[in-house]
């Protein structure tokens, strides 16, 4: 585990340094190195495999024999020898291509005459296979103290070291790709499954050791706050060399995403770092790519709805992955879903046909960036009876059947952010470029506004007050409701009723003040807890930021009036416009209590805020900046929790728990704090759960979602709350919240345990008090 960021400098070479244009330039800790998977198969060594469906068909578009569809992959999988599927795909191998085929050949084909057991399976993976992610090294780098996290801009001193901390962090997920181990990917050498990268790049964490596509928006913010412009920019450079290759943006650095993308932000990112570092040399190269990027997405992805409420025709996008086979990342995963669990009797009887329609769905799924959510299922509350139970969310999916808002709200932004940087290359020019480069911008502008007449019609529910993705199979608007409904306003796609009456305004982000009042979590997915991982109760780093975008969006003529003042006659659920959630207010998540018992009404609002919603400021403040405050104090402090209860602590300010505390979050003093990919709406120091595999820490996008509040919000950030951590068996010294004992000394933050309006006792950081001395 990657410790503290340190201020002490350290030789290395090879830094790639960073510009100076702010504050002092420091090298970062050691970089985490990759760890190897053990086999632990779920058989004994001397038990026959299982039995195993037909393998399915090869995939044109995945070249390998070893880490594609194939009777190798099936049967390793069919073994489970690791937790994860994607652990098996990761692993570059020893031998060549060709001696590896031979090898598992002779397993099913020995002179004995043997069946094929878990043992040998075992041997054959040890033996032919090196540990997964060896193909990637990381580097150390120049970090920055940027201007962004001085006193100036974060005032509260904890979250401002806090942020410093966390803007350290990124020297344990740089990457580039190790050149002295990468196979030749030919027959004669070994092979691997990744994509070889030209230049550095930030993985996101844990078990995604490769550079991500939709993941790295948020990975970039982080890096342009930290003021690492050279890795933001390398970061760009790499989806352009990808660009140039494939003609499109691959959902990861892997082989077996080769035939998906991710949701389409490149030219967001492109337009974010030329607006922040004024570099506009990067356009030179990347203008044309940009345009390849959408010349993919309207040639693989677009589709023409004729619209049921005003007959008009639009193009529009959606995610539809063409695949026939079991995704090799999540190999087992697909494979269970389609023929029932391996020696287990719940086969759902599928057709061949009905097999590739489904991982055609799940392929798409994962394409979305949201895999998995009731949002694309048939029946949303198909799993509500059993959360446990995925397979009939999975087996009832409809991805290709739905037209997301999301997605077609972020191609309208890409479209009006390609024309801004036209515009920026050809200003002042009359050169032949420059007037082309103008036509060019004028021509997105007319697709964007075409776009955004389609979302309009198709994706407006002008009496519910909000966006919803389009069902094409059953030609109308969905009706449920999700985090993706922010993201026209983040894209500042407007209807016209709302720009002329700021109540309806107002109602469009009533959800928002449910979440604040109601909850002690950050905003979630969707509302409907099904156990799949993009749903109730998990909040997503992406989804925080795209809700403030949107509410930082608000137009000035419809955000004049100040957040209502919530009593037992005005609550947060009664501004929610009738059926807007799709759900009654007893089918909501349940916030419970630490005493026990449900929370009831909006017990987090007091005093005219939010717990943890940062301070209503002198002079007062809008709704949308009341409501904006209110996200970036809780998302800031749900990120600290977490990380705080898993062993965070900051050196002359904040000791660790003690050890009683962190076992109880299954934590030991060794961890010096996580920083999740997803965490949780109904508690603030908790992962988030659910999906395909366990919840990761790192975390890329969640770190740069953090520096961009402590950027953007810094100077409404108050020191965060966190829920005491109980333990089964008391200390025999008495624990204050930020640790430390009665009978210890320490100064500048002491604990004090405050018990909030839910019963939980909270924890508040005051300043410059001093423990009792020991006696």
């Amino acid at each position: 585990m990657v410790r503290l960021f340190l201020l002490a400098a350290t030789a290395a070479s090879g830094v790639l340094a960073a510009p100076q244009a702010g504050g002092s330039s420091t090298s970062s800790g050691t970089p985490t190195s990759a760890s190897t998977a053990i086999p632990s198969p779920t058989g004994s060594p001397d038990a026959t495999l299982p039995s195993q469906s037909p393998v399915p068909p090869k995939q044109a578009w995945c070249p390998s024999n070893i880490f594609c569809a194939g009777a190798l992959l099936q049967t390793v999988n069919i073994a489970q020898l690791y937790p994860d599927s994607k652990t098996f795909v990761d692993k570059p191998t020893i031998k060549s291509a060709d001696q590896v085929a031979t090898d598992f050949f002779h397993l099913y084909n020995n002179s004995q005459g043997e069946p094929v057991t878990y043992g040998l399976i075992t041997n054959f993976v040890q033996s032919d296979f090196k540990g997964e992610g060896l193909e990637l090294k990381p580097i150390t780098i120049a970090s920055t103290s940027p201007k962004a996290l001085s006193a100036s801009g974060i005032p509260d001193s904890l979250s401002r070291a806090w942020a410093g901390i966390v803007n350290g962090y990124w020297g344990s997920l740089i990457r580039e790709t190790n050149r002295d181990v990468l196979c030749p990917n030919d027959p004669s050498g070994c092979e691997s499954s990744l994509i070889p990268l030209n230049h550095t790049f930030v993985v996101p964490g844990g078990r995604f050791r490769e550079q991500y596509y939709w993941d790295s928006f948020w990975i970039l913010e982080g890096l342009l706050t930290s003021e690492l412009y050279d890795v933001a920019k390398s970061t760009l450079q790499n989806f352009m060399d990808e660009l140039d290759r494939f003609g499109f943006i691959p959902n990861g650095g892997r082989i077996y995403y080769l035939n998906r993308s991710q949701p389409p932000v490149f030219i967001h990112m492109l337009s974010r770092y030329v607006e922040v570092t004024k570099d506009t040399s990067i356009l030179d190269r990347a203008l044309p790519l940009a345009e390849k990027e959408l010349t993919w997405w309207a040639n693989n992805r677009t589709i023409t709805i004729t619209s049921p409420y005003t007959n008009k025709s639009y193009k529009v996008s959606h995610y539809a992955v063409n695949n026939t086979a079991p995704r090799p990342e999540s190999y087992l995963e697909d494979y269970e879903t389609a023929n029932g669990v391996v020696g287990g009797n719940d086969n759902p009887g599928y057709t061949d046909q009905q097999k590739a329609d489904l991982y055609a769905e799940l392929a798409s799924g994962a394409e979305t960036g949201w895999d998995y959510s009731t949002r694309w299922t048939k029946d949303p509350f198909a799993t509500v009876g059993d959360t446990t139970n995925q397979e009939p969310l999975l087996r009832g999916l409809n991805v290709r059947g739905t037209i997301p808002v999301d997605l077609n709200s972020i191609l309208y932004g890409a479209e009006v952010r390609l024309a801004a940087l036209y515009d920026r290359s050809s200003s002042g020019s009359k050169s032949k470029r420059a007037l082309k480069h103008r036509a060019s911008a004028s021509s997105h502008r007319q697709s964007a506004e075409a776009r955004k007449a389609a979302i309009l019609d198709l994706m407006w529910d002008p009496e519910k007050l909000a966006f919803y993705d389009f069902i094409s199979t059953s030609n109308s608007r969905s009706g449920f409701f999700s985090a993706a409904a922010f993201y026209p306003m983040w894209n500042d796609i407007w209807p016209k009723e709302v720009l002329a009456d700021e109540s309806k305004a107002q109602a469009m982000f009533a959800s928002v003040g449910v979440v604040l009042a109601q909850y002690n979590g950050t905003f979630p997915a969707t509302f409907v807890t099904s156990g799949a991982q993009w749903d109730a109760p998990n909040t997503w780093p992406p989804h925080q930021y795209i809700v403030m975008k949107a509410l930082d969006n608000v137009p000035k003529n419809v955000s004049t009036k100040a957040y209502p003042s919530l009593s037992s006659d005005t609550t947060s659920w009664s501004l929610v416009p009738s059926n807007q959630l799709g759900l009654d207010q007893s089918q909501m998540p349940v916030q419970n209590l630490a005493a026990g018992g449900n929370a009831q009404g909006d017990s987090n609002w007091s005093n005219g805020t939010w717990s943890n919603g940062g301070a209503v400021p002198n002079g007062g403040e809008k709704w949308n900046k009341a409501l904006l405050r209110g996200m970036a104090n809780r998302y800031f402090t749900s990120v600290f929790c977490s990380w705080y209860s898993t062993g965070g602590s900051i050196p002359g300010m904040l000791n660790q728990l003690s050890p009683e505390e962190l076992n109880a979050t299954h934590s030991d003093p060794s961890s010096t704090g996580h920083m999740y990919e997803k965490f949780n709406l109904l508690d603030i120091d908790a992962a988030g759960s659910g999906g395909e595999y366990t919840v990761q820490a790192g975390f890329g996008w969640t770190n740069g979602v953090a520096l961009w509040v402590a950027d953007n919000f810094g100077e409404v950030i108050e020191a965060p709350k966190c829920p005491a951590i109980s333990v089964q068996q008391a200390s025999s010294k008495k624990r204050w919240g930020w640790g430390w004992s009665a009978d210890e000394e320490t100064t500048t933050y002491v604990g004090k345990r405050l018990k909030g309006r839910d019963g939980r006792y909270l924890v508040e950081a005051t300043r410059e008090q001093t423990a009792p001395k020991r006696k």
